[in-house]
């Protein structure tokens, strides 16, 4: 692991134990995680191709949904093929670079995830509270704009992180408590003051997590209180074009909350509530969203259902 330099060393690698407990376990386990892996996969790419095929779904709405698949594609390959290396091939080791890596790429890309589901929030707002000025406010340029804007937070955000853990020096165990590298997990090792990366970590979660969190918040209340001064049909439709949306909200933010409760009041390393909480946060999102957009967005489920009549009939002729 290390290279000494008197009593501190700095780490060369680390070792990911996968499911603390199961190892017996993990190569089975494997099996029903890589088929929610192609669910994930398969899924938010059937979304960005009906999207991407159908001009009447170039709007706003679905442009922000493309996003938010894409995001979930890179989320759950950042860890899973990794994960899955781990379960079928005791490929436990991962070099101290590669795991700042991969620690960047999942904290950033939920960070430009959380920067999505603002924009999906607002671009609801906008389209329920001030139906006549959501052409002129959301417009496709500027719609790239958020796009660009997201990807540049989250980036931003998160690149002191390698920074700070690269300053450390690691004396302790090499051995990671989780299946892929994180932030929270990886700073316990150091033989080190922490409190540098402890506070810059609480500053992204409320500057980040916390503001999205809020600010989406506020933009249904005032939603709500513009839906409740419509006609019963119209109330129907509104809250129709937002279940979906306040769906996905749910499944990225409560996994999220969890898992950084967990670590912060849990005392056991070799406890496996947080290892699977982790794998929840990074895998359950991006299967859901795209069955709750599908099955719940009356425009993607009839595009979906035609591709598949297509397929159907194509391979009968």
């Amino acid at each position: 692991m290390v290279g000494s330099s008197g009593n501190e060393s700095s780490a060369t690698y680390f070792i990911l134990i996968g499911l603390p407990g199961l190892e017996e376990a993990q190569f089975w386990l494997a099996f029903p995680l890589c088929s929610l892996y192609l669910i994930a996969v398969i899924g938010n790419l059937l979304i960005i191709y009906i999207v991407r095929t159908e001009h009447s779904l170039h709007e706003p709405m679905y442009i922000f949904l493309c996003m938010l698949s894409g995001l979930d594609i890179l989320i759950s390959t950042s860890s899973m093929p990794k994960m899955m290396a781990i379960f079928w091939f005791n490929s436990t080791t991962i070099q101290f670079d590669a795991c700042l890596i991969q620690m960047f790429a999942i904290h950033s890309l939920s960070g430009m995830e959380s920067t999505v589901l603002l924009a999906m929030a607002f671009d609801r707002y906008v389209a329920i509270c001030h139906p006549l000025r959501h052409a002129t406010v959301l417009t496709l340029p500027r719609v790239a704009k958020i796009g660009m804007a997201a990807v540049v937070r989250g980036a931003a955000l998160m690149a002191p992180l390698p920074v700070f853990i690269k300053r450390l020096p690691f004396c302790r165990s090499n051995i990671l408590s989780h299946s892929y590298c994180l932030h929270q997990d990886v700073m316990k090792l150091a033989c080190a003051d922490i409190h540098v990366n402890v506070i810059y970590g609480l500053i992204v979660i409320i500057s980040a997590i916390g503001l999205d969190s809020l600010l989406i918040s506020f933009s249904y209340l005032l939603i709500l209180k513009t839906v409740l001064g419509l006609t019963r049909e119209a109330q129907a439709k509104a809250f129709g074009t937002c279940v979906s949306h306040v769906c996905a909200v749910f499944i990225f933010y409560v996994p999220f909350i969890g898992l950084s409760m967990v670590h912060r009041f849990s005392k056991r390393r070799d406890s496996l509530l947080p290892v699977i909480m982790a794998n929840i946060y990074l895998l359950v999102p991006p299967v859901l969203n795209p069955i709750v957009y599908g099955v719940k967005t009356k425009e993607i489920r009839q595009r979906i259902l035609r591709l598949f009549h297509m397929i159907t009939h194509s391979s009968d002729a």
